[in-house]
């Protein structure tokens, strides 16, 4: 079982998100005052394209083994720092399977809808993360390791400390894409 060791918001579109004491999250819409927020995409880029495609990208999760893996690369990453609602650990984010459900805490539950794809935002915020946060493995595929984007099933405040319970979706399994 893992534990979330921190919960942000943020209600402007910036890179970075607040740390706060708690996080509501509210059934099919994301965290409560967050900029991503909504039934339908509110990152920018998406928006640009399509502004009423589904949101799957209501809550961001990364998984804090990230930062120590970053640190004795030169990089100091807290969490929030790279975007994310709610920070984990212990938990294998980047090897769920697409629909995996996490209950977060004593009521709330997402459903994992795919990975992060890093963008140019992470080297503005310090050069050279996004290289970072990407790698290859032996058959020379792209690893992203930013995090999982979800959707909210079932809403309910999530704080640091709440346990996380990761529920697998039926077989056979289908790997996380970019969401």
């Amino acid at each position: 079982m893992g534990v979330i060791t921190a919960v942000s918001l943020r209600k402007g579109h910036h890179f970075s998100k607040t740390n706060s004491l708690s996080i509501r999250l509210l059934k099919g819409l994301g965290v409560d005052g967050d900029a991503h927020m909504g039934e339908t995409v509110k990152h920018r880029s998406r928006v640009a394209k399509d502004p009423n495609q589904p949101n799957l990208r209501q809550v961001h999760l990364i998984h804090e083994e990230l930062f120590d893996e970053l640190a004795p690369k030169s990089f100091t990453v807290r969490p929030g720092e790279m975007g994310e609602n709610v920070t984990t650990r212990g938990i294998d984010l980047l090897g769920l399977p697409t629909g995996t459900r996490l209950h977060l805490g004593d009521s709330a539950v997402v459903q994992v809808t795919g990975l992060r794809n890093p963008c140019i935002q992470i080297d503005r915020f310090q050069k050279g993360l996004m290289a970072a946060t990407l790698d290859k493995d032996a058959n020379g595929n792209l690893i992203r390791k930013a995090g999982v984007m979800s959707i909210v099933l079932a809403g309910g405040d999530v704080r640091p400390g709440d346990p996380i319970r990761v529920e697998l979706p039926d077989g056979p399994h289908r790997a996380l894409e970019p969401a």
